[in-house]
């Protein structure tokens, strides 16, 4: 058995006998101020023990080969019909996507971007127009030639009145011509405008009435607009509400159409009904755009390549004046991957204040092709786009979201103008991991500041009373 004098020698907190130890005025002020830092630096601890702490990582996208990515988009255009405007996606592994409508809604605006009526439905037709075979010979002219002077009056002046809008130099307004004119002259020898006077077929050189096809919102060559009088009038503006034509373009089609449209004119005992009964008839026509401007918005889902979102003006049956084209736009929204909630988001940037910053920075600006561009102008985007993923202490991710920096440009184009977004993703991801501290490391800490401070109050006091004792002495006259 190990002796109580062996195991008292171990003693590391030995004790001065108490009749020895004496207090102090300046021990006890220094006393207080060690005790209140102690707890200052205690709490300073405390909150940095509390506070979450991240680490940021650069490493390689995980993504899968079965991964997609989401483009949501909504941007204005107020000088692109939504008759026209076609939404396309491309990429370097060969993926062209033409004309997107399933994900894409269109609303028509005028050039304030105010929006002018309900979703504008471009429909479903053929790619394929049917014409007439080609003849010999120089067709009959059939159709009324309008003008800016005399349009209003004949549209008023018949209960329907269909127009063709075309340019001389369009090659789709040549291979209609043959059959509009001589539909033209088969539909004046049935309803003979003198005596009968429901129809006439009209046509407008857009080339000559640069205002007048603008006043109707053409843009694409040729344009078959059916206005019916009286009730399509709107009574703020004076123009017509009216509609578009986009069957074939062959004789027999055309005859049987405008039959339709008279068949859908009401007799004297009929009260009006203006829309047609034809199946076939109401598959060919839909509501022209109310206004020059369009509004598109939707999404679309992209491989994880390099690739193209392009905005531009497209048909298989219509011909466009690259010259008068004009792509300007403003972008109300674009952004990448999944919606990021704002209260997610909010919750994520008490941890990391910068995040977010740049996942839609393009949003709300706008680019407009000014006159000194001159003509066929195309406005390009490219962005290049990084992953940043947040994961919290448990492994689970908190968000993912998708920043990119965008610098645009403009060029001349050979072709049609367009909008055209490069997208080009970077093959690294931001890895942003919330930090768990170590409880171990905080009582170590603590024990540290307490040890410490104690210490360093011990050797202040200890200076403090010699100095006070030495002091007093020199002024008792005594020698050291």
């Amino acid at each position: 058995m190990i002796s109580a004098t062996k195991l008292k020698s171990v003693d590391f907190y030995r004790k001065i006998p108490r009749d020895l130890t004496e207090a102090s005025l300046s021990g006890a002020g220094l006393s207080i101020l060690a005790a209140l830092f102690m707890m200052f630096l205690f709490g300073m601890e405390l909150s940095n023990y509390l506070t979450v702490s991240t680490s940021t990582s650069v490493i390689v996208d995980k993504s899968s080969d079965h991964d997609y990515l989401r483009i949501d988009f909504n941007i204005s255009f107020p000088a692109l019909s939504c008759e026209f405007a076609s939404v396309d996606v491309s990429d370097v592994l060969g993926t062209n996507r033409l004309n997107i409508t399933k994900t894409v809604r269109k609303f028509s605006i005028d050039s304030n971007l105010r929006p002018t009526g309900s979703e504008f439905h471009s429909g479903t037709f053929a790619n394929a127009v049917k014409h007439d075979d080609e003849v010999e010979g120089e067709s009959v002219e059939g159709s009324l030639a309008l003008t800016t002077h005399n349009f209003d009056n004949y549209v008023h002046q018949f209960p329907i009145t269909v127009v063709n809008f075309y340019a001389p130099w369009c090659s789709w307004c040549q291979r209609l011509k043959p059959a509009w004119e001589k539909t033209a002259k088969i539909m004046k020898e049935r309803y003979d405008p003198e005596i009968d006077g429901r129809i006439i077929l009209a046509k407008v050189d857009c080339t000559l009435e640069a205002d007048l096809c603008r006043r109707n919102h053409i843009q694409g060559y040729p344009s078959i607009r059916i206005f019916r009088r009286g009730s399509d009038v709107r009574s703020e503006h004076g123009h017509h509400e009216h509609e578009s034509y986009y069957g074939d373009r062959d004789t027999e089609s055309l005859v049987q159409f405008m039959e339709s449209l008279v068949a859908s004119l009401p007799t004297a005992s009929q009260k009006p009904a203006l829309e047609d009964k034809s199946n076939a008839a109401e598959n060919a026509k839909r509501p022209a755009p109310s206004a020059g401007g369009c509004r598109i918005e939707g999404y679309v889902r992209v491989k994880k390549v390099p690739g193209n979102l392009i905005i531009s003006a497209r048909s298989d049956s219509h011909s466009f004046d690259a010259s008068q084209m004009n792509m300007s736009h403003v972008i109300n929204n674009l952004f990448f991957g999944k919606k990021v909630t704002p209260r997610a988001m909010s919750d994520v940037k008490l941890l990391i204040p910068y995040i977010g910053s740049s996942h839609d920075r393009l949003s709300g600006r706008s680019f407009f092709n000014t006159r000194d561009f001159g003509a066929n102008v195309t406005i390009e985007h490219y962005i290049q786009i990084v992953k940043t993923e947040v994961v919290n202490r448990k492994g689970h991710r908190l968000i993912e979201e998708y920043e990119y920096t965008a610098h645009s440009s403009v060029a001349h184009s050979v072709d049609i103008p367009v909008a055209k977004f490069h997208i080009e993703l970077s093959p690294m991801q931001v890895l942003i991991t919330e930090n768990q501290r170590s409880f171990s490391h905080f009582i170590t800490n603590v024990c540290a500041i307490i040890g410490g401070v104690f210490t360093v109050a011990g050797i202040l006091d200890s200076i403090l009373h010699n100095t006070i004792r030495m002091m007093k002495k020199v002024e008792l006259g005594k020698n050291f």
